[in-house]
């Protein structure tokens, strides 16, 4: 099986940014205006997975919530702390106080949260 997760944006230039060169996902494709959507895809290394945000006038984005998780195993704090810093961001208190035992959570430019957990699945 494949997994593709999809998301809306209305700040694709901003978010594939973040992702790409903060967190650091490969970009592995992108495509202009298919029947009104424009998107890109990141790879999610060693999973056989991505990630698509697509921007689109037909649609609003989804609104952020506290518990739509994106989570991402780095392996290690310091790898953790690497990420935290290449991004730029500062971490905040996740909803759920187990994330915050086992990484951190940051939010991408469309305030969807993230946590980057200094482990690998299973833990």
């Amino acid at each position: 099986m494949q997994v593709r997760i999809a998301r809306q944006t209305g700040q694709l230039d901003r978010v594939v940014a973040f992702y790409r060169d903060g967190i650091g996902l490969p970009e592995i494709d992108r495509f202009v205006d298919h029947d009104g959507y424009s998107g890109v895809m990141l790879g999610l290394p060693e999973t056989g997975s991505h990630l698509e945000f697509t921007a689109t006038r037909h649609l609003a984005p989804p609104a952020p919530h506290p518990e739509s998780l994106l989570v991402l195993y780095l392996g290690s704090r310091q790898e953790v702390d690497r990420v935290v810093t290449r991004a730029g961001v500062t971490p905040v208190p996740s909803a759920n106080p187990y994330w915050d035992r086992v990484g951190v959570t940051i939010t991408d430019p469309d305030g969807f949260r993230i946590v980057l957990v200094a482990g690998s699945w299973p833990s």
